[in-house]
């Protein structure tokens, strides 16, 4: 089965840097959008970033200028650098994409189980 797989949390002071990697893996046929999400504690998931098959990225506000999204189709891994880190941005971090299997018609939406990210001193 199709399988997203999250890794580079971990522990960071302010001001540091981390980056993300997911890995698409299983019978897949095609990669779409790309994308990452957090949740905080008590808080909603929040979209971060979202890149498509074609390259257009977006960004929520409150990453822009500080978080890069990007990817790799060749290796069906979507990258997230974080840059300038605040102890607001602690959270579990997800990745999702868009995929086709190669045994279905249509696409479906998938998640990885999240990598922990904490910002602290």
């Amino acid at each position: 089965q199709v399988q997203l797989v999250e890794s580079g949390g971990g522990l960071v002071q302010p001001g540091g840097s981390l980056k993300l990697s997911c890995v698409a893996s299983g019978p897949i046929f095609k990669i779409y959008a790309m994308g990452w999400y957090r949740q905080a504690p008590g808080k909603q998931h929040e979209l971060l970033a979202g890149i498509t098959s074609s390259g257009g990225i977006d960004y929520a506000d409150s990453v822009k200028g500080r978080f890069t999204i990007s990817r790799d189709d060749a290796k069906n891994t979507v990258y997230l650098q974080m840059n300038r880190l605040e102890s607001e941005d602690t959270a579990v971090y997800h990745c999702t994409a868009d995929i086709q299997s190669t045994a279905a018609s249509d696409k479906a939406n998938y998640w990885g189980q999240g990598t922990q990210v904490t910002v602290s001193s």
